[in-house]
């Protein structure tokens, strides 16, 4: 029983992928929308930079996980066959046509066309990258915690409260603005209220998971406690974000970055408590 901590490698990847992609599909949008001046277009491109530094860290952790990163290419030998060979097979798509679109983009190398289209498959292969992350732990009946809607739900809110406010941020510093971007807080505020439920009904299930020797909701004892934590966290980094707003200001950039920060917090937090949940079934299992 704990928290789930000893995954850090897990919660680092998992957490940094699923905001990376959200905040990208932010920038695509942004840029697919075709109003900005080509000079603002170029500073939005050289801002993505920031992105596949996290995307980077994130792969780097997950081969922490693997004990000895001289492991990692292993996970690839059954692609198609394996929920794990196949998150690390689309989030390492994901990571090489964005990371060389992007080469190519800051080179100037790519036709408009031809970055549109870079733009919308590097989007669709990140929301595939996040569902196999999901697949990974919801394909296992084993673990009844962990098979259940609630997983590829909490994954892809992640993507929809982490993701609007980094893209938000990496747009201010390229010195963009417009109304649109104006909808992005309200995205990360509807996705936390809605994760807030996931959370209550997720704890109220666990009171009728259990195994023949053990019991879903004594996994994380703390887990009412915990997730408060997150949910303070994330909330303080949208009054961040949105305060300012509300008195007609834009977020400074040290705000916005405080914010993020806070998000990732309360993300890892909540992370940590989906691995502390995991158990197998044992002899039987009833719920």
């Amino acid at each position: 029983m704990g928290s789930g901590w000893h995954e850090w490698p897990l919660m680092i990847f998992t957490v940094f992928g699923q905001c990376v992609v959200g905040a990208f599909i932010v920038l695509a949008l942004t840029l697919l929308k075709g109003d900005l001046r080509p000079n603002a277009q170029q500073r939005v491109v050289t801002g993505m930079f920031a992105l596949w530094v996290l995307m980077g860290i994130a792969f780097i952790a997950s081969t922490l996980h693997l004990g000895s990163p001289m492991r990692a290419f292993n996970s690839l030998n059954r692609v198609g066959s394996s929920a794990l060979s196949n998150e690390i097979a689309s989030g390492a798509i994901f990571f090489a046509v964005g990371g060389l679109g992007w080469l190519l983009a800051m080179m100037k190398k790519l036709s408009p066309a031809l970055r549109g289209l870079w733009l919308i498959v590097t989007a669709v292969l990140g929301v595939v990258f996040v569902w196999m992350m999901a697949r990974v732990y919801n394909s296992i009946d084993t673990v009844p915690t962990w098979y259940s809607v609630w997983t590829p739900m909490s994954f892809f809110l992640t993507l929809f409260i982490g993701g609007p406010l980094l893209g938000y941020l990496l747009l201010r510093a390229a010195d963009v603005t417009g109304w649109a971007m104006r909808l992005l807080p309200a995205v990360s505020i509807v996705a936390l209220v809605v994760s807030v439920v996931v959370a209550l009904m997720q704890g109220a299930e666990l009171a009728t998971i259990h195994s023949s020797i053990q019991q879903a909701s004594a996994l994380v004892p703390d887990y009412g406690s915990l997730m408060a934590w997150r949910v303070v966290l994330i909330a303080l980094a949208l009054v961040c974000w949105v305060a300012p707003q509300l008195r007609g200001y834009q977020p400074a950039l040290p705000l916005l970055s405080i914010a993020v920060v806070l998000v990732i917090a309360g993300e890892l937090i909540g992370r940590g408590v989906f691995y502390g949940l995991h158990m197998t079934v044992g002899m039987a299992i009833a719920s």
